[in-house]
């Protein structure tokens, strides 16, 4: 019989090595547009360009992990997250990149007992264990990968597939 999936054997490292692995994808996906005008553009029947959803990973991640978990100070203005227009591509990197050290400090110095405690920020009235929400973090990113590559491929008519989720980096991915 498997043995079920809890916060006692899902260590932060993994959650950690997952999340700095898909935004380095985030990143390989920016990088792979041609331009700049690209990453903003909105072909029929999406939402969202990758220009929004950099900006929207970024500041998701250094609220929740860096913000409450970390103590960063970072203040999040999530209505400009999904606003803000033609922000340049070295821009939206730097804001990963300072997403990528917040959850690098982050989750290699919290202690383990904090994933058994209830996130310290209300999420409507849903009480989920930090643990438990870096899990639905990961999956959140995970998802906006794909929407971002899906993105570029439609925009560009690229089918090539720059830094996604890969297995090696996953394993041999630093934390710190």
């Amino acid at each position: 019989m498997e043995e079920a999936v809890t916060t006692d054997n899902l260590p932060r490292t993994w959650l950690a090595r997952v999340l700095l692995r898909d935004l380095a994808s985030v990143r390989s996906q920016l990088e792979a547009y041609p331009d700049e005008e690209s990453i903003w553009q909105t072909p029929p029947g999406m939402t969202n360009s990758a220009g929004t959803l950099a900006l929207h990973i970024a500041g998701n991640l250094q609220h929740f992990i860096g913000a409450k978990l970390g103590g960063t100070g970072y203040v999040r203005d999530r209505t400009a997250e999904f606003e803000l227009r033609d922000v340049p591509r070295a821009e939206l990197i730097d804001r990963l990149e300072r997403a990528t050290r917040a959850v690098q400090v982050t989750l290699a110095t919290l202690p383990g007992e904090v994933l058994d405690q209830v996130f310290p920020e209300p999420l409507g009235e849903l009480q989920p264990t930090t643990g438990q929400f870096l899990v639905h973090l990961a999956m959140h990113l995970g998802y906006h990968v794909g929407q971002l590559d899906y993105h570029r491929r439609a925009v560009t008519g690229d089918p090539s597939i720059p830094g996604m989720v890969s297995l090696p980096a996953l394993i041999d991915a630093p934390i710190t």
